[in-house]
């Protein structure tokens, strides 16, 4: 176990006002519906709305619009604004909601495909500008692929050829390969991906303007890599129920709410100096990424969490059964890496590093994140203070204390400071995160008796 420090992190420029603007939204585009595999029944449409607003997110991606039964609730429940963006219709919205965040239609693909000897998976995240849009695509997809199997479907392309069919449907497509590093099912995945993007997508490479960073890595690790620098780096949770949505989120400012400026904010690259708009990545939220379950090597099985100094010393292979490990994200960004760890480019978007807000008051009051004590205490927090985003990031602690009492606004302080232990990820399971540590406990209780 260690102690993490923000010192990697940058600082924010702007106030908690700021989000309530118009012009300025915390943006979360790569979630599913109930329609994939292991996510929650609760992926409603209202209940996505309402969580939106909990949250403080002002744009979330509709998840999965290639299924057919999915895409047409879309259409049913949600109406296109002015600028492009959906909202949900007024008479399912829930009349307690302090915001009404916006839609937008996304999806995530999987191709699984043989090519250079190797099986590559590779996930896309695709935004789109309209239902209309959407539309054209599950039916020129849906001509070859079996679209009703899985929100996420599989398909037997690649993803190069993916790309070039859904640009030719619709060329005002965002295409963005998801969790970029993941080793079973990512661009550069240790397992199935590739050493460059270029390898994958070909000429059509100019066609992508941005990566995601994925749970397991955070922009400074993506820094390292000069391969990267033609690519805006974005955050999205992957939240697969209404209470992970955020736990990476993207803040956008935007001239105004629109599909237009999403897509100029996206190819406005601050380190090639090209496609230069007001229209900009502010910052990103994200997770720490060692609490991601492929930061570090590893064989679950066995309990066995290395390095990538432990495991290159074992040659790659579980010390107890002598199988090959699951090489993590820090290993692969080591590898491909032509800058040294820490490096910081200026002229990128800062970054925020937090713990979702629920597991922060749970560990404040030594109780499940999911307890009632806890959600009393959220959902006050939250409606007080606008939504989770500020409290974690923006209001004052002295205010949160005067409404949760001094330990959750301890936590809270804990974390913004990167003052946090974790037990890093490892082939698939979670890391694990401890704001209060044995000895500050003990503290806690002796404070109490006086």
């Amino acid at each position: 176990m260690f102690t993490l420090s923000l010192a990697k992190s940058l600082p924010c420029a702007y106030t908690a006002a700021c989000y309530n603007q118009a012009m300025r939204l915390i943006a979360d585009l790569h979630v599913h519906s109930r329609f994939s595999r292991a996510v929650s029944k609760d992926m409603t449409l209202p209940v996505m709305h309402r969580w939106t607003d909990y949250k403080g997110i002002g744009l979330v991606g509709t998840g999965d619009f290639t299924h057919p039964t999915w895409f047409a609730e879309l259409r049913d429940q949600l109406v296109q604004t002015d600028g492009g963006f959906l909202e949900l219709k007024k008479l399912l919205r829930d009349p307690a909601t302090q915001t009404n965040p916006l839609f937008v239609p996304t999806t995530e693909l999987s191709c699984i495909y043989s090519e250079q000897d190797k099986t590559r998976r590779i996930h896309i995240v695709v935004v789109a500008p309209s239902l209309q849009a959407v539309d054209k695509i599950n039916k020129n997809l849906d001509k070859e692929f079996n679209l009703r199997s899985d929100g996420r479907p599989i398909l037997g392309c690649t993803a190069h050829d993916l790309t070039a069919r859904l640009l030719s449907i619709e060329p005002n497509l965002l295409i963005i390969p998801a969790h970029i590093w993941t080793p079973w099912f990512a661009l550069f995945g240790s397992a199935s991906g590739y050493d460059s993007a270029d390898d994958c997508f070909r000429e059509l490479i100019k066609h992508i303007p941005a990566i995601e960073t994925g749970l397991s890595s955070n922009p400074t690790m993506n820094w390292q890599w000069s391969h990267l620098d033609r690519f805006n780096i974005v955050s999205f949770g992957d939240a697969h129920s209404p209470r992970k949505f955020g736990r990476e989120g993207t803040v956008f400012e935007l001239e105004r709410p629109g599909y237009k400026e999403l897509l100029a904010a996206l190819w406005n690259n601050p380190v090639t100096g090209t496609g230069k708009s007001p229209n900009h990545i502010v910052e990103t939220l994200e997770f720490f990424p060692e609490e991601g379950k492929y930061h570090l090597d590893g064989h679950a099985k066995c309990k066995q969490r290395l390095t990538p100094a432990q495991s290159k010393k074992a040659g790659g292979l579980c010390p107890v059964c002598k199988k090959p490990l699951t090489i993590g994200v820090l290993n692969r960004v080591e590898k491909l890496a032509d800058r040294p760890e820490g490096f910081i480019d200026s002229k990128r978007p800062p970054f925020r590093t937090l713990i979702p807000l629920e597991e922060t008051i749970g560990e404040a009051m030594d109780v499940g994140p999911a307890s009632k004590k806890v959600q009393a205490v959220y959902m006050t927090l939250v409606k007080k203070f606008a939504g989770e985003f500020n409290v974690l990031l923006e209001t004052p602690i002295k205010d949160i204390a005067a409404v949760a009492g001094e330990t959750v606004a301890d936590a809270i302080q804990r974390v913004r400071n990167g003052k946090v232990h974790i037990d890093a990820g490892y082939d698939g399971i979670f890391g694990t995160v401890k704001i209060f540590s044995a000895a500050d406990r003990k503290k806690q209780e002796q404070a109490a008796l006086f």
